[in-house]
């Protein structure tokens, strides 16, 4: 494998931004939205609540939303950020235990609720369905225990740039007159939560990146301005 000047594998700087995981078909996605009813959430307003019954899922159309959890000592971890064509909700729906995170509008959300029965009856009608549920559901776990094992073997620093860089590639905005970068409407606390470690640590890497023109910040937003750089930060 190639690798550049600074000793990176060419293959881990991406050349152009990852676009949002659209992990169901255009006929699955036309069942879910024949199967419920269209909702519009503003920013801010929570659509799940961590505790609460499982009582719908729903097929993300517009906006992000961001997927947090509370811990017993009051930290909340920002567990991720889903958008359009994700489906959020229904881990609960399935085990039908409650809901183990919350999930907040970060902008105007639209998006096709149905509810759990129906959910289910869908499943159960439409095995292919099911099959990229099921898909996406694993995905998620391999992202998840990705991010564990980086916790027991990466610095802080790392971690940090890391999901920074994933956010990015992921959800993140170009902003107008700005070609290459990438804008997270993330604070350092849901930072700290997504990578594992304290404010204090976001705060210290967010400055080194700063000072290597690499990011700039503002109040709850991120502008990432150098996407392969970063990436080289995030190997290590």
């Amino acid at each position: 494998m190639a690798r550049d000047a600074v000793g990176v594998p060419e293959a881990d700087i991406p050349p152009e931004p990852l676009r949002p995981l659209r992990p169901f078909s255009p006929d699955e996605t036309r069942l879910i939205r024949a199967a419920g009813r269209t909702r519009t959430w503003q920013q801010g307003v929570v659509l799940f609540l961590e505790g609460d019954p499982p009582d719908s899922v729903a097929l993300i159309e517009e906006g992000l939303v961001k997927i947090t959890a509370d811990s017993d000592n009051g930290y909340t971890s920002l567990l991720a950020i889903r958008g359009p064509g994700e489906l959020i909700g229904e881990m609960a729906c399935l085990d039908g235990r409650t809901r183990s995170a919350t999930v907040t509008a970060m902008q105007t959300v639209r998006g096709t609720v149905v509810t759990s029965e129906r959910f289910l009856a869908l499943l159960e009608e439409h095995g292919p369905l099911a099959l990229s549920v099921i898909r996406s559901i694993t995905a998620r776990l391999r992202d998840s225990d990705g991010l564990r094992a980086d916790q027991g073997a990466l610095p802080a620093g790392v971690r940090v740039a890391r999901v920074l860089l994933g956010l990015a590639l992921r959800h993140g905005t170009a902003p107008p007159g700005q070609p290459g970068s990438r804008a997270l409407s993330v604070n350092q606390q849901e930072l700290a939560g997504a990578a594992g470690t304290s404010r204090e640590s976001v705060v210290r890497t967010l400055r080194r990146l700063q000072d290597h023109g690499l990011v700039t910040t503002s109040r709850g937003r991120t502008l990432v301005l150098d996407l392969r750089t970063l990436a080289r930060w995030a190997s290590g």
